[in-house]
């Protein structure tokens, strides 16, 4: 493997959740600037659309489909619509998630009522859960049937650090369903190896998106955030392309089952 081709999906059919934006469209621009053929699926049409006419300014030609990924019945369906459409399927990133609101005590110490264990609704429980890990689950079900046939694939889910830390300040059920998905991960890895696909997991710390809100795109936020973070910042979208690009290009073929941070080092502490 020449340094040219170790990280060329050229050509790949790719599929991308949660694409409209933030650090799933991020992962949908490195693989169309990298001669990818894209599908965008996410809930918000009106992102999709924006997204798919700044690919286009790249001179790529994605398509897209507006879906709820948690919707079981219509995520199979887009998914397969996309791999009729490639006439394939090599690399999915099961990207889409959605914040917990926040947690028992604010970002400043201070207590939050609000957050507590308490007081978390069924509703935002299930909901949680629903798109950040049994969408996950879904999206990966649907691609190895698809990907099985073929004896390989690159599958990518979009996990955090706090599948493996726990935060006074982020809402009770984004852990536990990030660390469901994280674990998911290493199981389907196991089971998956044998018809060279590989899965894996991003593990993103503070970003700059429109989860949350979109609260670390304020800039006293940010600023306050990036204090607790090693290298003094949050990380802004872009960012995720290299390691995205990694995992889902021949570079990472030996690597399955693994679960990459980055977070600027905030899980190494402060």
């Amino acid at each position: 493997m020449t340094a040219k081709n170790m990280f060329d999906v050229s050509g790949k059919a790719v599929i991308v959740t949660g694409a409209a934006s933030g650090i799933g469209r991020a992962i949908a621009e490195v693989m169309a600037e990298s001669g990818a053929r894209v599908a965008l699926l996410d809930q918000d049409e009106e992102g999709l659309d924006a997204a798919a006419a700044d690919l286009r300014k790249l001179g790529a030609d994605p398509i897209t489909r507006k879906v709820d990924v948690s919707d079981r019945v219509p995520m199979r369906k887009a998914i397969d619509a996309a791999v009729e459409h490639f006439g394939g399927l090599d690399i999915v990133f099961a990207n889409a998630g959605i914040s917990s609101g926040p947690g028992f005590l604010n970002s400043d110490g201070t207590e939050n009522a609000s957050g507590e264990i308490e007081r978390v609704s069924d509703a935002l429980w299930d909901r949680v859960l629903a798109v950040n890990l049994n969408a996950v689950f879904t999206t990966i079900q649907r691609a190895a049937f698809h990907m099985k046939a073929q004896r390989s694939g690159r599958i990518v889910v979009t996990t955090s650090v706090a599948s493996f830390r726990a935060e006074s300040w982020v809402g009770t059920p984004y852990m536990p369903a990030k660390a469901g998905a994280a674990h998911l991960v290493r199981q389907a890895a196991l089971e998956l190896a044998r018809y060279n696909i590989t899965v894996n997991a991003i593990a993103p710390g503070a970003f700059a998106t429109n989860i949350g809100d979109g609260q670390l795109k304020v800039p006293a936020v940010s600023v306050a955030m990036g204090k607790r973070i090693p290298l003094g910042r949050v990380a802004q979208p872009e960012e995720v392309k290299g390691l995205a690009l990694f995992l889902a290009s021949p570079a990472s073929a030996f690597i399955t089952g693994a679960e990459i941070q980055i977070d600027g080092g905030s899980s190494l502490g402060r």
